[in-house]
């Protein structure tokens, strides 16, 4: 499988905190790439990393073969890496066809340049990711399940060829966490590849192709999900060394 994303040696430091170290890794072109570890291990700062909100203090990050270890975060959503954001933030004011809308005109490319072709490509994300019947409700008004399903569709608006998940199924139950999965999936037999942050074991563990596992900011383990989550290594980071 050849790689769309290459992260080389990647370091993050903040004052008197390394919270990614040395840390490399690929993802292959539609590839489902997991990631999991303890709060704190340094994976939503990873993701920052490769969505450009950060910059890395070290390392270089390529993207179909192309160095954006300097892009800014613009240029990487145009160039096809979209995210969600771990803490939802809808704009406020705007409908939640509207707020689609936004992610199909800044996306891949140039985005959309004319607003009725984005309003067209937003109510397909919608319908999409099961959101068609709120399209004219106010965004901030939707509750915590649907802000889910809404930044996916934001983010799937842009039409990434990556799309970068943190925390998706967070505070869902069951059912929620099940119909997530079914998405995703969808979305990777359409050929984009995503790399998925999440708690939720047994759910990653049924959605990833491989796991990547992040601990105190360093990798411990990468391989498909039976062999990295019996890793006496892994199991020692989640549940203490008692249990390993």
């Amino acid at each position: 499988m050849s790689a769309i994303l290459e992260v080389s040696h990647v370091t993050r430091r903040f004052t008197g905190l390394i919270a990614v170290n040395d840390v490399s890794f690929t993802l292959g072109n539609g590839e489902i790439l997991g990631v999991i570890g303890p709060n704190g291990a340094g994976k939503t700062t990873l993701v920052s990393l490769i969505s450009g909100t950060l910059p890395p203090t070290s390392g270089e990050i390529f993207f179909e073969g192309k160095n954006i270890t300097g892009l800014p975060a613009f240029r990487r959503a145009r160039l096809g890496i979209g995210r969600t954001f771990q803490i939802m933030r809808p704009f406020p004011g705007l409908s939640v066809l509207d707020n689609v809308a936004v992610g199909a005109l800044f996306g891949h490319g140039d985005g959309e340049s004319d607003l009725t072709r984005a309003r067209e490509k937003a109510r397909a994300q919608l319908e999409f990711v099961g959101l068609a019947k709120f399209v004219t409700q106010r965004a901030e008004e939707l509750g915590g399940p649907n802000r889910k399903r809404l930044e996916l569709a934001k983010a799937l608006a842009m039409q990434p060829k990556v799309l970068l998940c943190d925390e998706v199924m967070a505070g869902l139950n069951l059912v929620e966490i099940d119909e997530v999965i079914e998405v995703l999936k969808k979305i990777r037999e359409s050929g984009i590849s995503i790399l998925v942050i999440e708690h939720v074991i047994k759910a990653i563990k049924s959605l990833s192709d491989r796991l990547l596992v992040l601990h105190h900011g360093d990798k411990i383990a990468d391989g498909p999900p039976d062999t990295v989550l019996s890793n006496s290594e892994v199991i020692e980071a989640y549940l203490g060394r008692r249990r390993a």
